[in-house]
């Protein structure tokens, strides 16, 4: 389990502090998916960043099943098993292969050779990536890459997985590849092997947040929604004063309902 105890992070410029997260406290529990939505600017990176120690919390705690993360000693476990995929793949890629950048995160885990050989084969079969085994990652779509990137965390075996964004600078079919290979982590097959490792998903589009059973949304810094992702989407009123849109489908009931409103002498308030 994480557990975020009243965290608050400040950022110090040069004309002063500037406040990032206040007071946010919340648990991702083993085996749980959710999502992460919040306007440009809300603390959605800083938070995902603190999850792991790579921002320690100006105040309050992070503890990864039971270890601090303001304590230096405990740093190589947390990293171990808080898996994390950034926004742009290029970011993440080390290696001069395909194959070889899956097998890197496993040499420092120190493997056998036997163990790591069915880590990457097993990867790139999920991941549709053994006919590019041998060529250069920077030679690869963004879709790829950041397939590419996933293959190399899952390989690992995190406990949690954190992916920040991970679809913004991909085009829609690339998109929707990864919200399945997402998704699929937490299909019946897939949770044999892996049965506790959690999912946090930050995403600025409200579509991919319908695919999970928890939605976080920040503004300003706070957690102002912790739920289902359907009960709020319902709410465009609430979603646009967040800096935030619901999905395609929502506006159309919104607008339908308040097409049968009008012509019923009916308030939308009233719905």
């Amino acid at each position: 389990m994480i557990e975020i105890d009243h965290i608050s992070f400040d950022y110090q410029h040069d004309n002063g502090t500037q406040r990032v997260l206040s007071d946010i406290a919340l648990t991702i529990q083993p085996g749980e998916a959710l999502a992460l939505m919040g306007a440009n600017g809300s603390g959605k990176s800083t938070l995902v960043k603190c999850l792991n120690g790579l921002l320690l919390p100006s105040s309050g705690k992070v503890r990864v099943d039971g270890m601090d993360t303001a304590e230096e000693k405990n740093l190589p476990a947390i990293r171990r098993r808080v898996g994390m995929i950034f926004q742009n793949p290029d970011n993440q890629i080390v290696s001069t292969t395909v194959e070889r950048e899956v097998a890197f995160g496993l040499e420092n885990l120190g493997l056998t050779y036997e163990a790591m050989h069915h880590r990457v084969e097993e990867m790139l079969e999920r991941m549709k990536l053994m006919p590019l085994r041998h060529k250069s990652p920077h030679y690869l779509s963004g879709g790829e890459k950041q397939r590419l990137a996933l293959a190399s965390v899952l390989a690992m075996q995190p406990q949690y997985l954190i992916l920040d964004e991970p679809t913004s600078l991909l085009d829609p079919l690339s998109r929707k590849d990864i919200i399945s290979y997402v998704k699929n982590l937490h299909s019946q097959p897939a949770r044999e092997s892996r049965e506790t490792m959690s999912t946090l998903f930050v995403t600025q589009f409200s579509e991919e947040a319908l695919f999970f059973n928890r939605l976080l949304i920040l503004a300003a810094g706070r957690v102002v929604y912790d739920g289902i992702p359907s009960a709020i989407f319902s709410d465009l009123e609430k979603m646009q004063e967040w800096g935030l849109e619901s999905p395609a489908n929502f506006h159309l009931r919104y607008l339908m309902a308040g097409q049968q409103a009008g012509s019923d002498g009916l308030n939308l308030s009233d719905l």
